[in-house]
């Protein structure tokens, strides 16, 4: 695969948040050092290091292309083929670190021609240098099994055995080396320049509200303002942009959904969704089980909620532009920085001091960069990078409370990815099934450690509901999107969709989800464009949902039955991308291969949501 920015990102849900607010009132928001990295665009050791990865790639090539085969079948295999896949990983790390450098200072300003240009270049040359390495994992997987498993139960080769395994995986779906490499290397000229017109084109959109022009971020963050004129005028002031640009929006989608049907129908896979299952290591049943629970249950979750919040606001319906609207006559205020770092750091030491001190780094070292910027990417993200650096946390913070939640969840992706970095290169990164394990974790420690400590029963209601809006957000919505998504790549099998046809799509898994309390009014039709889940990473969504469910449960066991519990989690975060989500799951008593496993996530956003219903009676 190409060597792109690889993130982990907070759900579309978490780049809402205030854009009123004063920078007196923020405090001083920290920007992140990159210079662990390298110190600059045009220094000496990134010009280096780029040409020893080239160097890198061609002579494990020239050592190793052809005869990966006879050393596995030599006297000593484990050992040759050991340092081997040493070497392999060694140059792995080199290419990330190259790649994430690039992509981290592009997303500090993708306006910016210098950077996109840095970014480019540095990702034309590690395709091309990475090319060369593209035989290693083939011929690895054209060694009989015998063999190879002969050669994987002694060290050092053992080391890797779960590496090797996970490979062999990808076995069924393996092309000719020569059409592999044609696969690689255009995919600069394809997939990942589709991705970068898209993130430009988001980057550069600008949006007419009471007559400020706004790029996305503080226009999305003006939807929850207090003033439901404001957020209608934000509403429709996203709506006409997009529709001023459904031309482009439709172009891309259709290309990059078109270019995956042609790797999935070359490479063998049946379902449009098959080759992210077999990315993130989960069966497809177990995915179909997971949507199944939550589209049955939307009538008890989504339904049920945005009924209720209808009520609060004194309406039959809410307008779609209220769905994440504040509640009425609750005072609203804004965070400051220091204030959500002590928030979020006390409730990761309240479950663990061990995991508040990884947490802490991140604020000591810079290793967060958290200002709203011109040009900077919106939303949130955590990026591992490599295990012989460290994560970067990206984020637009704006003082809302849900900025807060944002803040717990990046930090949980850079505990995870820390834990995990001892793993080496080649077994760190951990599927999706779990990635988005530790983040939603620590919201759910957050927000449980200041609903806690919250007494006053306005602000109780406001947090639940808030809460429930989240889960919602993350499990619902992600649904959603994910059938949006199924519905697009199907369909467009059948040739090219209209911007008309995307938008009807849209409409119909929204109506579906949202349910009768919410009116999707005129410009809704238009809000899949600015989703950027569905340009990088098809089908990448319900991940967030498999991960609430799974936090929703794991939750439930720390309640219940907390002795040991610490110790098997950060057993489950070290193991990074080592072992199968069914085994780092047993030591909890869960199993998501079992259809129940899905309605115990289910049943604690009924019960919050009962807890809302429960308080309103209560008032009456």
């Amino acid at each position: 695969m190409p060597r792109t920015l690889d993130l982990q990102t907070a759900s579309p849900l978490h780049h809402t948040a205030s854009a009123g607010a004063a920078q007196a009132e923020l405090g001083a928001l920290p920007e992140w050092n990159l210079a662990d990295l390298y110190p600059a665009m045009d220094s000496e050791a990134f010009k280096r290091d780029l040409a020893k990865a080239e160097e890198e790639c061609k002579a494990l090539a020239e050592a190793y292309r052809g005869k990966l085969d006879g050393l596995a079948r030599g006297g000593e295999a484990a050992e040759m083929l050991g340092q081997a896949v040493k070497r392999y990983e060694a140059i792995e790390d080199l290419l990330g670190r190259l790649m994430s450098y690039a992509g981290l200072v592009y997303s500090g300003d993708t306006t910016d021609p210098a950077r996109a240009k840095f970014y480019g270049d540095t990702q034309e040359r590690l395709t091309a240098a990475s090319s060369e390495l593209l035989f290693f994992g083939l011929e690895l997987n054209r060694i009989e099994d015998a063999v190879l498993d002969k050669a994987v139960a002694e060290e050092p080769l053992a080391h890797y055995r779960p590496w090797v395994e996970d490979l062999r995986k990808d076995k069924p779906y393996q092309l000719d080396d020569t059409i592999e490499k044609l696969f690689h290397e255009k995919s600069v000229t394809g997939r990942a320049a589709w991705n970068r017109l898209f993130d430009e084109t988001i980057a550069s959109l600008r949006f007419t509200v009471r007559g400020e022009e706004l790029p996305i971020e503080p226009t999305l963050n003006k939807m929850q303002d207090p003033d439901e004129g404001v957020r209608k005028d934000a509403s429709d002031a996203l709506a006409k942009t997009f529709r001023n640009n459904l031309r482009t929006f439709t172009l891309i989608t259709n290309t990059l959904a078109k270019d995956k049907e042609i790797s999935d129908r070359w490479r063998g896979f049946e379902d449009v969704a098959d080759s992210r299952h077999l990315a993130n290591r989960v069966e497809r049943e177990v995915v179909e089980a997971l949507v199944s629970a939550v589209r049955e249950a939307y009538p008890r979750l989504s339904h049920r909620y945005y009924a209720l919040k209808a009520r609060w606001f004194g309406k039959d319906k809410l307008d779609h532009w209220d769905r994440n609207a504040p509640l009425p006559k609750v005072e609203q205020r804004t965070i400051a920085w220091d204030e959500a770092k002590e928030t979020v750091l006390l409730a990761y030491s309240a479950f663990s001091p061990r995991m508040a001190d990884i947490a802490r780094r991140f604020f000591d070292e810079s290793w967060i960069d958290a200002p709203t910027r011109p040009g900077k990417a919106p939303g949130a993200f955590a990026h591992p990078t490599v295990p012989s650096v460290h994560p970067y946390v990206l984020l637009n913070y704006q003082g809302k409370p849900r900025d807060v939640m944002t803040l717990a969840h990046e930090l949980g992706h850079g505990v995870h990815q820390v834990l995990a970095a001892p793993n080496g290169a080649l077994m760190a990164p951990t599927p999706l099934t779990l990635a988005e394990t530790a983040s939603v974790f620590g919201e759910m420690l957050t927000f449980r450690r200041l609903l806690d400590q919250t007494a006053n029963p306005v602000q109780r209601k406001a947090m639940l509901a808030a809460k429930v809006e989240d889960m919602i957000n993350t499990v619902v919505r992600q649904i959603a999107f994910y059938s949006f998504e199924r519905k697009v790549h199907l369909e467009r099998r059948n040739g090219e969709l209209t911007a008309d046809k995307l938008c009807e799509l849209w409409m119909s898994v929204q109506d579906e989800s949202l349910g009768p309390s919410i009116r999707l009014g005129d410009g809704y039709e238009s809000f899949w464009t600015y989703i950027p889940h569905f340009i990088h990473s098809p089908f990448y969504v319900y991940a967030y949902a498999f991960g609430d469910c799974l936090v929703n449960s794991l939750y439930g066991k720390y309640e219940t039955a907390n002795e040991g519990f610490v110790d098997r989690y950060f057993a489950l975060l070290s193991a990074g991308g080592t072992k199968h989500y069914s085994e780092l799951l047993a030591p909890f008593g869960l199993d998501a291969r079992d259809p129940a496993f899905w309605q115990i996530g289910l049943s604690m956003i009924e019960r919050l949501i009962g807890e809302l219903e429960d308080m309103e009676k209560e008032a009456a």
